[in-house]
C-alpha cells in the first residue's frame, strides 16, 4: 500500500508539473499576440541611485517599543499557556487546490515569464470578503527552510468588506507545505494587547508586507497613529476559546473574529522621519547580508512622476533580540543602506547579493505587471513575447518571499499564490 501512495503520488506530481508546463505554454502565446498589439514596451527604471544625505536616510528612522514582558505574560495566563507553530499545523483542517483544480480565471494572475512551478488557489468562500496581501515562508526563517521539523508558508489577509468595525482586521493563514501535493491551514488573527495584556484588539490593517526572521514575525502597518511595523513571536500564539465574530475577552473566554488561533504582537516601530518619512509598504528578509537585514519599500502611485525609496534595517544579532531590528539605547532603528528607484507603482520588492527586485501591479490597459532586476549599474525586466514585452509579470504580487534553502520565490495574487525559481527570474530579465 506504501509503494502504491508512492507511485500514485509521483504520477500525481508529474501530471501537475505536466499542466503547469501546459499552462505557461498557453500564457507564453497569449502574451505573444496581446505584446503584438501594443504600441510602446515599457521603459526600464534604470540603475539604482544611493540615498546618503543625511535627510533622506533621516527620513527612514524608526523609533523600537516593545510591549512590557508583564503586559504578555498576563494575557498568557489567562488566555493559557502559548502554542507552537507545530500545534497550530495540527489543527490545519482546510486546503488549497492544486493549480489542476484552479479556475482559469485564477490562472490568468499567474506570470507568463517566468513561470510558475508550484500554483495552488484559495477557497473562494473561505476568502470572501478578505483581501490577500503578503506571503512569507520559513525559507525566511532559518537557513534549512523548516520551522522545526515543518515547511511553512504565511500569508496575510486584511478584511475588505462587511461593517466600517471590521473593515481592515488582519488574519494569515499558517499553511503546513510540507506535502506539495496536499497543502492544509488554518487562520490566525493578528492582535494587539491592551489595558496591560487584560485584553487584546485585532491589528486594522492592510498586509501588504511579511518578513519571517527566526522567532518573529514582522508585519507592516498602516494605522493612523504612525506605527510602520508589528512584531508577532511565533512562540506566543495563543488558542481562541470561543468561536464568533467578537475579538478579545468575551463571556466565556476569548474570541479571535472566528479564527482559531491568535497572535499579540510583542513589539512595534513608529515611523520618526517627520512628514516626508516613507511607510515600509512593501518587505522582505535578506539573508545574503551579515546580519540579515529587512529589506523595505514604498508604494508610490502608478503614474508617479517620483520613484519609489528602497532601504534596508539589520537585525540585531544580540541575545535575548532575535528577529528584532538593530537600535541604539534610545531604541532609534536607522537604515544601513538606502536607495531611489525611478519605477513607480513599486509593490513587492526583495533584495539578493546586489541585485533588488521589484514587482509592478499592472497597468489599465495590461493584464499583466512588470518584473525588475534592479541594481546600481542599471535595470532589467522578465520579457516575454516575439517583441520583448515586459508586460509578463502577475497583475498584482505584494510581497516576494526568498528561500535560500529552496532556491524559490514565493508570493500571491488574488486568490493565487505561487512559486517559482529565482534563477528562473535572472534569466528571464533581459
Amino acid at each position: 500500500m506504501k509503494h502504491r501512495g508512492r507511485h500514485r503520488r509521483h504520477r500525481r506530481g508529474k501530471a501537475l508539473r505536466a499542466f503547469l508546463t501546459g499552462t505557461a505554454l498557453a500564457l507564453t502565446a497569449a502574451a505573444t499576440m496581446i505584446s503584438a498589439s501594443q504600441a510602446t514596451v515599457p521603459d526600464g527604471p534604470g540603475a539604482l541611485e544611493p540615498l546618503t544625505a543625511s535627510t533622506d536616510t533621516e527620513a527612514l528612522r524608526l523609533t523600537e517599543n516593545l510591549v512590557p514582558r508583564a503586559s504578555l505574560d498576563r494575557l498568557a495566563a489567562e488566555m493559557g499557556p502559548p502554542v507552537g507553530v507545530g500545534a497550530v499545523l495540527g489543527d490545519a483542517d482546510r486546503t488549497l487546490r492544486d493549480a489542476a483544480g484552479c479556475t482559469d480565471a485564477e490562472r490568468r494572475a499567474l506570470p507568463v515569464s517566468p513561470s510558475a512551478t508550484h500554483a495552488y488557489c484559495w477557497d473562494a468562500a473561505d476568502t470572501r470578503g478578505w483581501q490577500p496581501g503578503a506571503v512569507t515562508t520559513s525559507g525566511e526563517a532559518d537557513d534549512d527552510g523548516l520551522w522545526g521539523a515543518h515547511r511553512v508558508i504565511l500569508s496575510g489577509w486584511s478584511r475588505s468588506t462587511g461593517p466600517s468595525t471590521d473593515r481592515g482586521l488582519a488574519r494569515i493563514a499558517f499553511v503546513d507545505a510540507g506535502a506539495p501535493d496536499r497543502l492544509a491551514y488554518t487562520w490566525a488573527l493578528l492582535a494587539v494587547p491592551v489595558d496591560g495584556g487584560r485584553d487584546y484588539r485585532g491589528l486594522v490593517s492592510h498586509v501588504s508586507g511579511m518578513a519571517w526572521s527566526e522567532d518573529k514575525l514582522l508585519v507592516t502597518a498602516d494605522e493612523e497613529d504612525g506605527t510602520a511595523l508589528y512584531v508577532y513571536d511565533l512562540n506566543r500564539v495563543q488558542r481562541a476559546t470561543v468561536s464568533g465574530a467578537a475579538i478579545g475577552r468575551v463571556p466565556g473566554g476569548w474570541s479571535a473574529y472566528g479564527s482559531r488561533y491568535v497572535l499579540p504582537a510583542v513589539a512595534s516601530y513608529r515611523l520618526d522621519g517627520g512628514a516626508d518619512a516613507p511607510r515600509p509598504a512593501t518587505v522582505s528578509l535578506d539573508r545574503s547580508t551579515s546580519p540579515d537585514t529587512l529589506v523595505a519599500g514604498e508604494w508610490t502611485l502608478d503614474d508617479n512622476d517620483r520613484g519609489a525609496r528602497l532601504w534596508r534595517y539589520a537585525l540585531d544579532p544580540a541575545p535575548g533580540r532575535t528577529g528584532l531590528l538593530a537600535s541604539d539605547a534610545a531604541g532609534r532603528v536607522r537604515a544601513t543602506e538606502a536607495y531611489r528607484t525611478k519605477a513607480t507603482g513599486v509593490r513587492g520588492v526583495l533584495a539578493h547579493g546586489s541585485a533588488w527586485y521589484l514587482t509592478r501591479a499592472a497597468a489599465t490597459d495590461h493584464r499583466h505587471g512588470t518584473l525588475w532586476r534592479q541594481d546600481t549599474d542599471g535595470a532589467r525586466g522578465a520579457t516575454c513575447g516575439a517583441d520583448g514585452s515586459h508586460t509578463c509579470w502577475s497583475t498584482r504580487t505584494e510581497s516576494l518571499s526568498y528561500s535560500a534553502q529552496t532556491g524559490e520565490v514565493w508570493t500571491q495574487s488574488g486568490r493565487v499564490l505561487f512559486a517559482l525559481p529565482l534563477a528562473s527570474v535572472d534569466r528571464s530579465a533581459k
